[in-house]
């Protein structure tokens, strides 16, 4: 094996609003023949992503492409060579899907059980990915209010976001206990993530399924948390990197745009976002600005989905 990276266009199509995602088995004759992947191929000399992922999906699938969007991108070691597999999420296609190259082809459920096996070794942390909801709510109770705040958690489960993250700092540390436990018993019903930002041991205590690292608590960070989830908040190249050194899940990346919080602190951007999304082999957050319209906008520069502190 030499030390050459070969660049793979991977297509992750999603369908029944993002609640079940296709495999392909591998055909005899190709390393792996068996083996279940997302579909896709080697980018050829000159194209993009996208041009590939368009060749690869009408020659194994016969489909064009209406809608695809980046996800994120991870390197690979396999016996025979080293690739780097860029993940792109395709919610939109005309033609009937028919499996015109692989032995088998099949629709599986976000979360459910896989019941296709052998899997390619690189796509572990895909499936998982594939299970973290799109808008993440952070808590806001110290501006909010106590009961105001929970009204709002509780509706917002009633319409279906599933992934809330504990915030307020600022709160003393038994009032900010008792507001996550009441959100944690508010929301556990519904299927939904909680993660705590920063206490691990609040996290711990209340069965939070993830913590949630500061750039500053990342920096003082030497082993991942061990939680179910594991996220951070980076700002740069350095964090980025400091994050995907720890083996977190996800990173949130901002502010994108001028908030309300820091209306003083400097934006990145949409392009500058785009920028560093590209870095990550893990789902990436928008944060700064957001609101819940603007979901496709950050998809399309490579976000996973937006964390928003207000409008949810």
């Amino acid at each position: 094996m030499n030390d050459e990276i070969v660049d793979v266009a991977a297509a992750v199509l999603m369908r029944g609003d993002g609640k079940e995602y296709l495999l392909a088995q591998r055909p005899e004759g190709k390393v792996y023949a068996g083996y279940w992947e997302f579909p896709g191929g080697k980018l050829e000399e000159g194209e993009t992503v996208l041009q590939a992922l368009r060749r690869e999906l009408q020659e194994e699938l016969g489909i064009s492409i209406d809608k695809a969007t980046p996800w994120f991108r991870r390197e690979f070691t396999y016996p025979h060579a080293r690739v780097r597999l860029h993940f792109w999420r395709v919610t939109a296609w005309q033609g009937e899907i028919t499996a015109h190259e692989h032995p088998a082809i099949q629709w599986l459920r976000v979360g459910g059980k896989v019941s296709v096996d052998p899997l390619l070794p690189a796509n572990g942390p895909v499936l998982k990915a594939l299970k973290l909801p799109t808008v993440m709510a952070i808590t806001n109770m110290s501006e909010n209010g106590e009961d105001a705040e929970l009204a709002r958690l509780e509706e917002a489960v009633a319409g279906g976001l599933r992934l809330f993250q504990i915030r307020d700092k600022g709160l003393p540390p038994i009032e900010r206990a008792w507001f996550a436990q009441a959100a944690y018993e508010m929301v556990r019903h519904s299927g939904a993530l909680l993660f705590i930002n920063d206490d691990e041991g609040l996290a711990r205590s209340i069965g939070a399924q993830g913590l949630h690292l500061t750039a500053n608590k990342l920096h003082r960070c030497w082993l991942r948390p061990n939680l179910e989830w594991a996220g951070a908040s980076c700002h740069n190249e350095e964090e980025i990197e400091r994050a995907v050194k720890l083996d977190l899940d996800y990173i949130v990346v901002g502010p994108v745009r001028c908030t309300l919080s820091h209306p003083d602190l400097p934006t990145l951007g949409w392009e500058r976002f785009a920028e560093l999304a590209a870095m990550s082999p893990v789902p990436v957050f928008a944060l700064g600005g957001m609101k819940m319209e603007m979901l496709e906008e950050a998809q399309e520069h490579g976000a996973h989905g937006i964390a928003l502190m207000r409008g949810w």
